[in-house]
């Protein structure tokens, strides 16, 4: 099975089924976003959009309607292709911890959706997760996803191993192999057992390359579609691996395995 580790729902859906059937992937993990680029018909309105995602990416709490739509969105792409897509559900980090536990229960496990993410705190601020890693925990180990590409710090990747290995736990992935900190993300996660690389938009081909010789276990691949193309980040991988039981894994046997699939 050929699972993308990290997507984000698009509009229309349709058009993501038609990319991951392009790509000869089998499923999906769904994030929701209140940033739809692929809406965007000339520069202005790729900006409007962008500038969204800037807010998202930076840790700047939503107003109650944009978030209640991408959670709608979301709903309904995981219920109009059930088989495709796994659904993965965001919380508020501004919560108090009780509040915290109480929405994983609700919006995550009680939707019935098989993880966290894609979370995103403010930089230089990647410990405001943790109580999501406790919520996690006690719903037997819910793999979480953090944003990785900027503008996440170098500071906040080692805050995230360091998170890690205090909830062991917990699957926590990396997503974008850490952006500018590709580097030490792999460094980190060769020392931390159950610290996750998702390999999406990577600068390199090396960095990818280098990831998978180091963590063979836990890299992921992933497309970050409608950023990414998943045929473009399946050929990535395929460019750095030869055919056979490690690129399954990557590919997605480890994600399987994770998501008991």
């Amino acid at each position: 099975m050929i699972i993308d580790a990290h997507s984000h729902v698009h509009d229309p859906v349709h058009r993501h089924i038609a990319l991951l059937d392009e790509a000869g992937v089998d499923r999906a993990v769904l994030f929701g976003t209140r940033a739809h680029p692929e809406r965007a018909t000339d520069l202005a309105s790729f900006r409007r959009e962008m500038s969204v995602l800037a807010e998202t990416v930076s840790g700047r709490p939503s107003g109650p309607d944009s978030y209640q739509a991408a959670w709608q969105e979301l709903d309904s792409a995981c219920a109009a292709y059930p088989d495709r897509f796994i659904g993965f559900g965001k919380v508020h980090l501004d919560l108090p911890t009780q509040q915290i536990a109480a929405e994983v229960e609700r919006e995550i496990v009680g939707r019935g959706f098989r993880g966290i993410g894609e979370l995103t705190p403010p930089p230089d601020d990647a410990g405001r997760i943790e109580p999501v890693l406790r919520a996690a925990a006690d719903h037997g180990g819910l793999p979480v996803v953090v944003h990785g590409f900027a503008p996440t710090t170098a500071g906040d990747v080692a805050t995230l191993a360091g998170l890690a290995r205090r909830h062991p736990t917990v699957p926590l992935v990396i997503s974008q192999l850490g952006g500018l900190h590709w580097l030490t993300a792999i460094e980190l996660a060769r020392d931390t057992p159950n610290l996750y690389l998702e390999l999406s938009t990577a600068n390199i081909i090396f960095a990818v390359r280098l990831a998978i010789e180091e963590v063979p276990d836990r890299t992921l691949f992933g497309s970050d579609a409608p950023y990414g193309d998943p045929a473009l980040a399946r050929a990535t991988v395929e460019r750095v691996t030869r055919p056979g039981a490690l690129r399954d894994r990557v590919l997605g046997g480890t994600l399987a395995e994770l998501l008991d699939l």
